[in-house]
C-alpha cells in the first residue's frame, strides 16, 4: 500500500507546478507556494491522523478511510484534467493576460488538492503502525522482524518513488495529465484493495482513548495539585492495574517531577469523599503521567532534527537548479530535472537491502542490540551524514562555477562541459543520511511511545519534515540579507551557493552536537508488566 499511495503522491507532487501553471494558467510564485503549501499540510495533518487512529478509529479502518479520501482526491484531478470546460481556457500567448481559472474551477482544484493531502496524511500516520503492530516488541524473534519491517516500509516508500518521478511524470509529459492523475487514481485504489485483503490477518490495535486529553488531564490535576509534596516512593501514588484497559504499566522516572503531583491522591484534599476515586481531571495514573513526560522528552529530538529536513528542502530546489545548467545525460539518456529525484532515490534502492542484511546483522553481533544500533544511534548517524552531504554539497557547487569560469560561460544558457552526474555525490550521502534518520525516526517512535499515543507520536516524524519544509524558506531570505546576496541573482554560475552549502553543513554540525546533549539527556521509558487480572490501587486511596 505504501508503495503505490507513495507513487501517486511523489509523482503528483514533483510535476505539479507545471500543471498549475501549463493547465490552470496560475502564475509562478503562487504555483510554488500552492505546491509548498499542500506539501507541508500533507505532513502535518499526519498529526491529526495519528490522534484518529489512536482515539477512534483502527489502524487498519484510518488507512482505508484516509485512502479512499485520497482516491477521491485524484479521481476529481483526473476528471478536471480530462474536460477542457473544468480549466481555463490555455494560454497560447505568454506576453497577454491569461484567462485566470473561475471560482468553480478553483474550487474543483484546491478540493482535489486537499483531498488528497488529507488522505495521504492519515495514510502516513497510521499505515507504518498497523504494519508494526503486526510484531511483538517483546518477542526477540519478532523484535528483529519489527526493525526489518521499518527497512521494507522505506524501501517501498522509495521504490514507489522512483515508479512515480519516472514512469508516472512521463505519461503525465508524453500522454496528458488525465492519464497521469488516472495512474494515480487507479494506483491508491488498487493499494486500498490489497490493504484489505489481508484484514483477517491482521493484528489490530484496542482502542485507548483520546492521548490528548490524557495529557490535559495530566497537567491539569498537576496544575491543582501544586502544593501537594511530591511522594519519594512510587508506592505512595497512584496507579491501576487492569489487564482489560492497559496495555502496560509504565514506571515512575526523575524527570518532570512537578508532574508527579497529578497522581497524588491526597485524603486531607479531598476530605470524607477520599474513599472514593476522584474524577480524571483532578486524578490521573503514574502511567497517564510517565506517558506525558514520554511526549514531553521526545519534543528536544523533533525539534533537533527538523534541519536535517531544512537542508533536504534545500538540496531538492537548488540542485534541480544546478541540473539545468549541467549535461543531463546519463548512458546516454537524458534526464528531465523532474525526474532528477531519483538520484537519491535509486541509491537508497540500493542501501537499504546492504543496511538490513549487511550492517544490521554484524552490528547485532557485536552489541547484541536487536536492532544492530539503537533509534537515538541510528538517528545521530543520519545526521552525520547530513552534515557531510552539505559539505560535499559545497565542493561539487565551487567545482562547478570553476567549469563555467574555466569555459567562459558564466553568462551562457548553454549546459556546461560536467555531467549531472557529479550532483549524484551529494545526493548519495544525503539519501544514505535519509534512510538512517527517517526510519530510526519511525523505530523510535513506535517503540517508546506509549501503548495509547503511538499514532499521534510516529506522526511527529512527518512534522518535523513539514516543519523543516516551511522553514527552508525563511532560512534562504535570512541568509541573502545577512550576506549581502548570497542568492539573490538568478544566475547560479554568480551566486554563492558552495558558501550556502557550507554554511548549511556548520549549522547542521552545530545542530547535530545540540542533538548528542538531547539524545544524552532521553531517558528510555521503563515498562512494568501486569501480573494482576484484578484492579490494585496504591497509595493513599489503597490504605
Amino acid at each position: 500500500m505504501e508503495g503505490l499511495e507513495n507513487m501517486a503522491f511523489i509523482a503528483s507532487a514533483v510535476s505539479l507546478v507545471t500543471y498549475l501553471m501549463g493547465y490552470m494558467n496560475i502564475g509562478l510564485t503562487k504555483s510554488v507556494n500552492t505546491v509548498t503549501n499542500f506539501m507541508g499540510t500533507s505532513f502535518i495533518l499526519a498529526l491529526l491522523g495519528g490522534v484518529i487512529a489512536d482515539t477512534f478509529l483502527t489502524r487498519f479502518t484510518t488507512c482505508v478511510l484516509f485512502g479512499f479520501l485520497e482516491f477521491l482526491g485524484y479521481a476529481l484531478l483526473t476528471v478536471q484534467a480530462h474536460f477542457d470546460q473544468l480549466r481555463p481556457t490555455p494560454c497560447t500567448d505568454i506576453s497577454k493576460q491569461c484567462e485566470a481559472a473561475n471560482t468553480g474551477q478553483a474550487a474543483i482544484l484546491y478540493t482535489g488538492l486537499y483531498l488528497i493531502a488529507l488522505g495521504t496524511s492519515g495514510v502516513k500516520a497510521a499505515l507504518p503502525l498497523l504494519g508494526a503492530d503486526q510484531f511483538d516488541s517483546k518477542d526477540p524473534k519478532e523484535a528483529v522482524q519489527l526493525s526489518s519491517f521499518f527497512n521494507w516500509f522505506m524501501f517501498s516508500l522509495t521504490g514507489g518513488s522512483i515508479v512515480g518521478v519516472t514512469f508516472v511524470v512521463w505519461i503525465s509529459s508524453k500522454k496528458g495529465w488525465d492519464w497521469g492523475f488516472g495512474v494515480c487514481t487507479i494506483a491508491v485504489l488498487f493499494a486500498i484493495v490489497l490493504v484489505c485483503i489481508g484484514k483477517p490477518f491482521y493484528r489490530d490495535n484496542a482502542l485507548k482513548g483520546s492521548p490528548i486529553i490524557r495529557i490535559l488531564r495530566v497537567l491539569a490535576a498537576s496544575i491543582r495539585n501544586r502544593y501537594l509534596p511530591i511522594p519519594r516512593k512510587e508506592d505512595e501514588l497512584y496507579e491501576v492495574y487492569d489487564k482489560g484497559t492497559q496495555n502496560e504499566n509504565l514506571q515512575r522516572t526523575n524527570q518532570f517531577r512537578f508532574l508527579d503531583r497529578a497522581a497524588v491522591h491526597d485524603m486531607t484534599t479531598w476530605g470524607a469523599s477520599a474513599a472514593m476515586t476522584p474524577g480524571p481531571w483532578r486524578l490521573s495514573t503514574v502511567t497517564q503521567v510517565e506517558e506525558t513526560k514520554i511526549l514531553l522528552r521526545m519534543l528536544p529530538i523533533v525539534l533537533s532534527t527538523v534541519f536535517i529536513n531544512t537542508c533536504l528542502a534545500q538540496l531538492q530546489t537548488f540542485s534541480i537548479q544546478q541540473s539545468m545548467t549541467l549535461d543531463t545525460r546519463i548512458f546516454g539518456f537524458e534526464i528531465p530535472a523532474s525526474s532528477l529525484p531519483v538520484i537519491p532515490l535509486g541509491f537508497n534502492l540500493i542501501f537499504i537491502p546492504i543496511y538490513e542484511h549487511i550492517f544490521v546483522p554484524l552490528a547485532r553481533r557485536i552489541t547484541g542490540i536487536p536492532t544492530g544500533i539503537r533509534h537515538l544511534q541510528r538517528i545521530g548517524v543520519g545526521l552525520v551524514l547530513s552534515t557531510i552531504s552539505m559539505a560535499i554539497s559545497g565542493v561539487i557547487e565551487s567545482k562547478r562555477k570553476s567549469v563555467a569560469v574555466k569555459h567562459n560561460m558564466v553568462d551562457s544558457n548553454e549546459p556546461l562541459p560536467m555531467s549531472v552526474f557529479w550532483l549524484g555525490f551529494q545526493f548519495a550521502v544525503f539519501g544514505l543520511s535519509d534512510m538512517f534518520t527517517l526510519v530510526g525516526l519511525l523505530e523510535f517512535y513506535h517503540a517508546e511511545s506509549s501503548a495509547g499515543m503511538k499514532g499521534t507520536s510516529t506522526a511527529l516524524s512527518w512534522f518535523s519534515l513539514a516543519f523543516g519544509y516551511f522553514i527552508s524558506s525563511v532560512v534562504v531570505e535570512v541568509v541573502n540579507k545577512a550576506s549581502g546576496g548570497w542568492l539573490a541573482s538568478n544566475n547560479l554560475n554568480r551566486d554563492q551557493l558552495n558558501y550556502f552549502y557550507w554554511l548549511l553543513s556548520g549549522l547542521s554540525a552545530v545542530n547535530f552536537v545540540i542533538y548528542l546533549v538531547c539524545a544524552s539527556w532521553y531517558k528510555y521509558k521503563n515498562v512494568e508488566e501486569m501480573k494482576q487480572e484484578e484492579i490494585s490501587i496504591h497509595g493513599s486511596a489503597a490504605n
